[in-house]
């Protein structure tokens, strides 16, 4: 019987149970947007969860969307990665980078007045924190056609730069309203060229990115995350039927290539995530915790239903490095301290205590 302590396969990796570490943004980048030791031993403490995703992190300049985020487009970044990852590994981890260009969620003063793109020139709704304070999203520039192939080629570069830095793989983030998910949704893309204009036109980007990246590594060091319909910072996928065709089509296109994984942050029941989990018929990993903390009994009841093959948890990780540990004895649980989640030093990062022994 399936349980979260069974072990699973996931490319070439052997995992111990079936919760994961998800990507979390921490705003603690070193200068240049380097990961620093710091960051080497927040992951290293968290090597337990058996495979770590890493939180969203910039293929080029142009990709970052909030301050103090890593990249991984320049030789400084891919000797700060590799600096993370063999503390992971020494502590018996595993650890993908969650590669993440934000498109118009960011502001020039994120990125040294760079300008910021998007498949249409659409602002997003709110407003972002800049180092001068929070500002509206501005219009983006809307990519031209034949800047397409250079996006691909940023998610390429910094695959390639990934396993450069001795990381296990990537995920590609293709959800809750960055740039990939912004060329999935009718709300924020309008184009009329072939990357628009029709379910199947919107899904090709993302079809094309994760089967270049997959060329270019090995799709058994992939991973893709979706998020149909969260209706997120804009990216607003209201019609049913669209939603459908569009991650059917996506699916679709993604599904023979074999790889790592496929996470969806979608409720677990709902009728779309089944039919996308049947469609894909490889390792399928759920994240129901956005609203809400995901809980032990939450992860174990969607692995009883058999609703996925892993479930990605987040907030519970940050409060405690030895999760694993924790929920394997049900005992008590660090709550995460909200006010230290985004940006500061060890304070809410490195300092959570861990189980003390019997």
């Amino acid at each position: 019987m399936t349980d979260l302590f069974s072990p699973i396969r996931i490319g070439t990796m052997d995992l111990p149970q079936r919760f994961v570490m998800a990507p979390l943004t921490r705003n603690r980048a070193g200068e240049d947007m380097v990961p620093s030791e710091m960051n080497a031993q927040y992951y290293a403490q968290r090597a337990g969860a058996g495979l770590i995703i890493a939180e969203g992190t910039q293929p080029s300049a142009v990709g970052q969307g909030y301050l103090n985020t890593p990249g991984i487009h320049t030789p400084q970044q891919i000797v700060g990665w590799r600096r993370v990852a063999k503390a992971v590994h020494d502590n018996d981890g595993h650890i993908f980078v969650q590669v993440m260009h934000a498109g118009r969620i960011s502001h020039p003063e994120n990125k040294n007045g760079l300008e910021t793109v998007a498949p249409s020139a659409i602002a997003a709704p709110g407003s972002v924190i800049t180092a001068s304070g929070p500002q509206p999203y501005p219009v983006p520039r809307s990519l031209e056609t034949d800047e397409i192939a250079d996006v691909v080629a940023e998610f390429v570069h910094a695959a390639r730069s990934a396993v450069e830095a001795g990381l296990d793989g990537v995920e590609l983030h293709a959800a809750n309203g960055y740039l990939l998910h912004q060329f999935l949704a009718p709300s924020s893309n309008v184009r009329g060229d072939e990357y628009g204009g029709s379910p199947a036109r919107r899904a090709r980007l993302v079809i094309e990115t994760v089967t270049a990246v997959s060329d270019a590594i090995g799709p058994e060091r992939v991973g893709l995350r979706i998020s149909p319909a969260h209706n997120v910072q804009g990216v607003v996928e209201e019609n049913a039927d669209d939603t459908r065709q569009t991650y059917e089509a996506l699916v679709d296109g993604i599904a023979p290539l074999g790889l790592a994984y496929l996470s969806v942050l979608a409720d677990p029941g709902a009728e779309l995530t089944a039919n996308l989990r049947d469609r894909f018929d490889g390792p399928f990993m759920l994240n129901s915790g956005f609203a809400s903390i995901t809980s032990k009994d939450d992860a174990a009841s969607i692995l009883e239903k058999k609703q996925a093959d892993l479930v990605a948890v987040g907030r519970p990780f940050i409060a405690n490095p030895d999760l694993a540990e924790r929920w394997r004895a049900d005992a008590t649980l660090n709550e995460p301290q909200s006010a230290t989640f985004y940006g500061g030093g060890a304070e809410g990062y490195t300092d959570y205590p861990r189980m003390q022994a019997p």
